[in-house]
């Protein structure tokens, strides 16, 4: 069915979507549309969304695709593929006025779902897979492929830089290349055929950028290679488990002796997660550099180990790639709620280390970091994603490492300086103030250096005391200690101009709030914006806040945790921060920001429409 429709032309500036049925293979199909448009030196930005369950329910993926280089998904979608009648009404109801939607009309559609202001297009995938191919597999897989097919006519991509991706996908499997590319050309033959292509929304090529396409779990699994780790102990969890799985890939090329082929690491899978961080606290206490991943419940049964780690001041490593809780919530979703759980894991007065990345980039180089961080300061440093930034392809700034670089052991003595040493040496005891004792490997010397490793109180000779004097004096050196991280995480990223309003934002809120912040001075509501990087918090952040009559906080939960976190810690009056908050588990729009910004400083205009009044998102 097709209607006239007014409609202006759009180059490169479209969101696809693709509706199917979990378990299909529908994953690498969606996967080879979105890389075929990147290798055309488009920015891409794709979405995973898939329920928790193995195979049967509805699954979607998302493409953003613009020429201004915004990654943030968008609201509104241009183009839907729907090949599964599960989701058809949601999805039809999905698209933007004179958008489109891509149907398998091998059965008739509903009349009742009809929209006179889009236009639907039929594809007849069931009927051509039944005609073209005799086994049932085949049939279900190769579908995927021939709507790819089509949509390459449909919108105008390069069939060349599709059949490419296929020999590149099957190198080494050569026989399955020639099928798949003719399951491409029957979609593309079939589109070219009995449609008008290509479409008003289409792309086209622009000049190859120095971007890379990875998803931030591999990265954080290679940079952990690089910065020095040879253990990792883990339980499997979404949406870290591919952490752990990326690792052991890369150590299988990087970590193996060339001489004799041995290993040189070791991968642990625990019977839980307290197991998983307590072989890592072993192994970093023993000089190895060593890490876990995991989610929020994870964390929730290691913190009693974070906390012997802290106490003890131990180094240790984790990745917490968060998701939606409490509880199993929606562990398929994604969202910035481990905030508060991880800056204080464990009970008693207890702080620790953030570093949070928001691009893939970030996430190796950060990763990397931390095992310096942890060694440095002797204590856990958490490394906090999440399932968007975790899961999902991101472009991303290639990767760099510096051959000549050296790691940051921090305060180790050696055989030597203890042989040299006339008095006594204290584990707990801070010769240069800076709140950060000396440690020893455990055999450094026969009869020096040795000390009790323990989570109960001492004194600065690592001697057990109850004394309250004695762990007060502890206490407050961790506090002291405390202080000094701030000179040693990553800084806050600042763009200021003097404007009234700020923004404050971390994680993968970064893409939507500077699409929002760009967008809002267009519209004449000029901000400025600050990046939370880590945590102890800059000194910078609060001189930030500071400045500014309104500040914003930008953040994916609920309970408006980091705006929580700066008044805890920065001693700001929360009146002075302002809540912008979306938990409905799905990628942040700077639609949403713009609108909740918009929404409580009173400003309206006649493009913009009232902050909708939504259960699971809040604007207060």
């Amino acid at each position: 069915m097709s209607h006239k429709l007014h409609r202006q032309a759009k180059v490169n500036d479209l969101v696809v979507k693709f509706a199917n049925v979990n378990g299909t293979g529908s994953a690498s199909a969606n996967n080879l549309f979105a890389k075929a448009l990147f290798r055309m030196g488009l920015s891409v930005s794709p979405k995973n969304i898939f329920p928790s369950n193995i195979q049967g329910l509805p699954t979607w993926y998302e493409v953003r695709c613009n020429d201004k280089g915004y990654l943030a998904r968008r609201d509104g979608i241009d183009i839907m593929v729907s090949v599964n009648p599960q989701s058809m009404a949601k999805d039809i109801k999905e698209v933007v006025p004179g958008g489109y939607f891509i149907y398998d009309n091998s059965k008739p559609l509903d009349l009742r779902l009809m929209r006179n202001d889009i236009e639907f297009i039929g594809l007849p995938l069931t009927q051509i897979c039944l005609t073209e191919y005799k086994d049932a597999r085949q049939r279900q897989l190769f579908k995927n492929i021939i709507y790819v097919g089509a949509l390459a006519a449909l919108i105008n991509i390069e069939f060349d830089v599709l059949t490419g991706l296929i020999a590149d996908q099957f190198k080494g499997k050569e026989k399955l290349i020639a099928p798949n590319v003719h399951a491409l050309e029957l979609g593309f033959q079939y589109a070219s055929k009995h449609f008008n292509c290509p479409l008003h929304v289409t792309v086209e090529r622009r000049e190859a950028n120095n971007q890379i396409l990875i998803d931030g779990n591999a990265a954080v699994g290679l940079g952990a290679v690089y910065g020095g780790a040879t253990m990792a102990g883990w339980y499997p969890i979404t949406p870290s488990t591919s952490v752990a799985e990326a690792f052991e890939r890369y150590c299988k090329r990087l970590r193996i002796d060339p001489g004799t082929g041995k290993k040189n690491f070791a991968i642990v899978q625990a019977e839980d997660e307290l197991a998983a961080i307590g072989m890592v606290i072993g192994a970093t206490w023993n000089g190895a550099r060593a890490f876990t991943a995991t989610s929020g419940p994870g964390i929730s049964l290691m913190s009693e180990f974070l906390g012997l780690a802290y106490f003890a001041e131990i180094p240790a490593v984790l990745v917490d790639v968060q998701r939606s809780g409490p509880s199993t919530g929606m562990p398929t979703r994604t969202q910035q709620s481990d905030v508060l759980a991880c800056a204080y894991a464990s009970h008693g007065d207890t702080k620790h280390v953030l570093v949070i990345p928001a691009t893939p980039k970030e996430c190796f180089d950060m990763s990397a970091q931390a095992f310096d961080l942890a060694d440095q300061l002797q204590t856990p440093v958490i490394l906090l994603t999440d399932l968007d930034l975790g899961m999902n392809d991101n472009m991303s700034e290639p990767f760099e490492w510096d051959d000549g670089r050296q790691y940051q052991r921090g305060k180790v003595f050696t055989a030597q300086q203890l042989e040299e040493m006339s008095e006594r040496f204290g584990r707990y005891l801070d010769v240069d103030g800076d709140g950060i004792p000396f440690r020893t490997y455990p055999g450094t010397h026969p009869t020096k250096g040795a000390f009790f490793t323990r989570g109960t109180s001492r004194d600065e000779y690592a001697v057990y005391t109850e004394d309250g004097s004695a762990y007060v004096r502890n206490m407050e050196r961790l506090l002291k200690k405390w202080q000094t991280a701030k000179s040693y995480v990553p800084e806050p990223e600042i763009f200021d101009q003097g404007h009234s309003i700020g923004i404050v934002h971390f994680g993968t809120s970064m893409h939507a709030t500077l699409e929002a912040a760009e967008q809002l001075a267009e519209e004449g509501v000029a901000v400025d914006t600050c990046r939370i990087r880590a945590f102890p918090f800059n000194d910078d952040i609060h001189a930030f806040i500071e400045r500014h009559e309104t500040v914003f906080v930008v953040e994916q939960n609920r309970d408006a945790q980091m705006r929580s976190l700066l008044v805890n810690e920065c001693d700001i009056d929360p009146k002075h921060l302002r809540k912008v908050l979306n938990y409905d588990g799905m990628p942040l729009t700077a639609r949403f920001i713009m609108d909740a910004i918009k929404h409580q400083m009173g400003v309206n205009t006649n493009n913009v429409k009232p902050l909708p009044k939504r259960a699971n998102n809040a604007a207060l």
